[in-house]
């Protein structure tokens, strides 16, 4: 059964099938050829799966991304960043990844936070001198990063699939993004002078204020929503709907940058990405349940004892699992197909699972911008309206550093731990 459940998968991908489908329909023949089970128990899967109060925060947070996208407030605070940042060599490249971590603290959604600081910086990167794929190399590898700034709609499915505190999930991601972060500027910093490149602007302490001021309002939506999840005010489902309302309120009424007629297409849009993630969550789960029925999870704690391999070695084989199945399917499928299978091993170890999970996190983010097949990639470049193979070459010492602060994470929980357990969670 499990045999002919991948195989059909592999030919799915092989044939350009949506990964949805692929998955779904691997699940179906290797039931159908198993014999043993009723193909109910695909219905079932994917409504269990999708019948989850803590799901609900995916449709919300997407929404939410997609009004700060259009309404104005990724442009403000990328332009806090430049100020922030600009006046260091390479600044108008660090103050991309500036605004990606404060940026992605509000969407929730990496489409969404790639989507915002591409369209924003992209133009005034090639405009100051930096090659397209350069450009995009940069947005690529801040958003990278991005997804570990919370919130996460991954994180919340984590969180949901391993039953771990969401807002410990939360919590954990601020210090190892932050690590990434500081690496990838490094690397930033080391190019702009071997470049020669000069700074893009002097420091100027009214530049930053006055970009301060103008950057407020969206600076004042992570505030409230992590200081009510983190405060126990609400949950994230709840603060989800908060971040909507505010996006909402600050796009219509105060920016006045989303018309009531562009309205109905952000929510149409934001339905159909909702639904594509839901789906796809339940038929991963089709897949998970025969892995779980095939005694996978036991098969490969047996395997990981005769070689002998420790909590380390166990972390970075998952990382590079979830590396290239990040690139090759959605994270969410493979976070709901292996997570269940991992987690009895995960605890065999004893491994933190928020440890764990934010490790996850961020190596389904470099997937996403894995060349040349990475989903996200594919967005940047879209933008910049250049081609892939164009982008390979200087994707790749990025993607070389994401790697190492990764690494960095994995090596040393502290960077994970120290935040939840502070704040008690």
């Amino acid at each position: 059964m499990i045999t002919i459940t991948i195989a059909a998968f592999v030919i799915f991908l092989i044939l350009a099938v949506p990964v949805a489908f692929a998955v779904g329909m691997a699940g179906f023949l290797g039931l159908w050829w198993s014999g043993k089970y009723p193909l109910a128990i695909i219905i079932q899967q994917i409504f269990l799966t999708a019948d989850s109060f803590v799901l609900l925060a995916i449709p919300l947070f997407v929404l939410a991304g997609a009004l700060m996208e259009t309404g104005g407030i990724a442009v403000r605070l990328v332009r806090f960043a430049q100020a922030l940042v600009g006046w260091i060599r390479g600044g108008l490249a660090m103050a991309v990844v500036v605004a990606e971590y404060i940026f992605s603290g509000i969407s929730g959604s990496t489409i969404a936070d790639v989507s915002a600081i591409g369209a924003t910086m992209i133009p005034p990167l090639t405009k100051a001198g930096y090659k397209p794929e350069e450009a995009v190399s940069v947005v690529a590898s801040a958003s990278a990063m991005g997804i570990l700034v919370p919130p996460c709609i991954l994180m919340i499915i984590i969180g949901a699939i391993a039953d771990v505190s969401v807002a410990a999930l939360f919590a954990g991601g601020f210090i190892p993004a932050l690590v990434m972060a500081i690496i990838i500027m490094v690397y930033i910093y080391l190019k702009a002078r071997r470049g020669g490149m000069l700074p893009s602007q002097s420091l100027s302490l009214r530049e930053i204020g006055r970009t301060f001021i103008d950057a407020l309002i969206p600076l004042g939506m992570p505030i409230i929503i992590f200081g009510g999840i983190l405060g126990g005010v609400f949950t994230p489902t709840e603060a989800a709907a908060i971040a909507v309302f505010y996006a909402a309120i600050v796009g219509l009424f105060i920016y006045r940058e989303i018309s009531w007629s562009a309205l109905p297409g952000i929510l149409i849009n934001s339905a159909v990405m909702t639904a594509t993630v839901c789906f796809l969550l339940g038929t991963a789960a089709v897949v998970a349940w025969i892995m779980a029925v095939g005694q996978v999870p036991v098969l490969l704690a047996e395997m990981l004892r005769s070689l002998s391999a420790g909590p380390v070695a166990f972390l970075l084989f998952t990382a590079l699992l979830f590396i290239i199945l990040g690139a090759v399917i959605e994270g969410p499928a493979a976070v709901v197909i292996l997570l269940p299978t991992f987690l009895p091993v995960v605890k065999e170890f004893g491994i933190d699972l928020v440890h764990y999970s934010i490790v996850i996190t961020a190596a389904v983010g470099i997937g996403l911008f894995l060349p040349p097949i990475g989903v996200g990639l594919f967005i940047a470049c879209g933008i910049a309206k250049i081609s892939m193979d164009r982008v390979l070459g200087p994707m790749l010492p990025y993607v070389i550093f994401l790697c190492l602060g990764l690494l960095i994470v994995i090596l040393l929980p502290w960077f994970t731990l120290i935040l939840p357990r502070l704040l008690g969670l």
